[in-house]
């Protein structure tokens, strides 16, 4: 039996179940952050990079991108309806993998020069992308752990069904 911070810990079977926490704290972080930044540059900014990739109904579509991904992300960050906010969330991430991030290769990660004022990188690969992907699939697949309004949810339902 491990001692862990006052906690006995069998197998590692505690420490397994808060796994899925540094998971949710990450990519939903991540997806609000990148939600925010395109909203910030203004309610076109976004839409007219997709018009100029020729994306269908571009300000519909860049706008739709926007909630996705502020909204999903901050599904998955508390928790909520995880397996239901991943269906759009890798939507998203499928499209900026095929439409944009493809053709630069995997590495996300493309230093090209160090120079006076700095490093300078490359367009990123899909890397980034299936990373993402990955963790979204280990959430919907292992659940989103004890710390989550899914949880919350789960255990009052059990509470119910016990009366």
């Amino acid at each position: 039996m491990l001692n862990f911070a006052g906690w006995n810990v069998a197998g590692g079977a505690f420490l397994r179940r808060w796994a899925p926490l540094p998971l949710r704290l990450i990519v939903g972080y991540g997806f609000m952050a990148h939600g925010i930044a395109k909203a910030a540059r203004g309610p076109d900014a976004f839409p007219a990079l997709l018009q100029a990739m020729g994306i269908p109904e571009p300000f519909l579509m860049g706008w739709l991108t926007i909630l996705v991904e502020i909204f999903g992300g901050l599904a998955v960050l508390l928790g909520s309806f995880v397996p239901l906010a991943s269906v759009p969330m890798a939507i998203v991430l499928l499209v900026a993998m095929f439409t944009v991030h493809l053709p630069y290769g995997f590495s996300s990660i493309k230093l090209q020069a160090i120079t006076e004022s700095g490093a300078r990188f490359g367009q990123p690969g899909y890397e980034t992308d299936l990373l993402y992907l990955a963790c979204l699939a280990t959430l919907v697949l292992g659940g989103s752990g004890p710390l989550s309004v899914d949880a919350m949810i789960k255990r009052r339902a059990s509470l119910v069904l016990r009366t």
